[in-house]
């Protein structure tokens, strides 16, 4: 006799699966804004937000305005896609569900992201600045774009039927501390990265000349705590991963991590080597993003409930 599947069922199975497209849609529009900053693009609308330009529909006379304004429509549909998730996740699933609290927190993250990119427009932290206030915008930035990620990807796992954390299980502050490593990490690659693109260097011995200049600009000093900091939190992802393989229900994303922890370092070294080409900026972040998934759906499972 054959199995028919509940309404319920069917349609936390499709929420699933948006949700996990809701997370790939994300990592093109965060790709897109580091290219914002990194071609310089980040006043092309002028200080207006949201119009650009001060016009609704926008005349196009710079390449800079097309970048900024292909960032800031994407963007917004993020939020739609968000939104919609909400919705749904309320829809598919009983109070109490942890996808509806994930979903939930999406939005909010999701609400802060544009607050703060509308405050870098509006403060004028974006293309040749060079102030320390840019960098600690940037940073913060980039800490809502990572939490905003992690509670995406939560939200398609828990969604997926995966079971919800245990916040008193013994592993979770080696979890907490593993997730504020690679947020820390990346506080300093944002440094790295305004560092590249306003400081950009002739050649491997001009850079490291930069970085040793104590007249030079705070984002050249700090420059060199990125490969540092990067190769000591890596060595850690690999055995805090590795301790991880024994168990089947952790095995398959403890891989995932190690996996990519491997491929960022060598992204890393290139994109130190090759004097951080565009390309290879966009390849490094888009690792990065990537490996914190993979390593919040590893501290997921491995504090799941039995």
């Amino acid at each position: 006799m054959l199995k028919t599947e509940t309404p319920a069922r069917v349609s936390s199975v499709h929420f699933a699966r948006f949700a996990w497209a809701v997370l790939a849609y994300n990592l093109p529009v965060i790709l897109w804004g580091a290219f914002v900053r990194a071609s310089g693009s980040g006043a092309g609308c002028g200080n207006h937000w949201p119009l650009c330009g001060g016009q609704l529909s926008p005349t196009f006379e710079t390449l800079a305005k097309v970048i900024e304004f292909l960032h800031r429509a994407t963007s917004g549909f993020d939020g739609i896609l968000v939104v919609a998730m909400v919705v749904w996740a309320f829809r598919a699933f009983p109070s109490g569900h942890p996808a509806r609290l994930g979903a939930t927190l999406s939005l909010v993250f999701v609400l802060t992201e544009g607050a703060l990119g509308a405050s870098l427009v509006l403060l004028e932290h974006v293309a040749k600045d060079q102030s320390a206030a840019r960098a600690s915008w940037d940073a913060g930035h980039l800490i809502n774009t990572l939490t905003l990620l992690a509670c995406i990807a939560l939200t398609a796992w828990w969604g997926s039927g995966k079971p919800a954390v245990r916040l008193h299980s013994r592993a979770v502050g080696v979890a907490a501390a593993s997730l504020l490593a690679v947020m820390l990490l990346g506080v300093t690659g944002v440094i790295a990265a305004l560092a590249d693109t306003l400081f950009p260097a002739s050649s491997l011995s001009a850079g490291l000349a930069q970085d040793f200049d104590p007249a030079a600009n705070l984002f050249l000093r700090l420059r060199g705590l990125h490969p540092i900091l990067a190769a000591g939190v890596g060595a850690w992802l690999f055995v805090f991963a590795a301790g991880s393989l024994r168990a089947m229900a952790t095995r398959r994303m403890a891989l995932a991590v190690i996996a990519l922890v491997s491929a960022q370092l060598i992204a890393g070294l290139l994109n130190t080597l090759l004097l951080a080409p565009v390309g290879l900026q966009m390849l490094h972040l888009l690792l990065a993003d990537l490996v914190w998934i993979a390593l919040v759906l590893l501290c997921a499972s491995m504090l799941a409930e039995p």
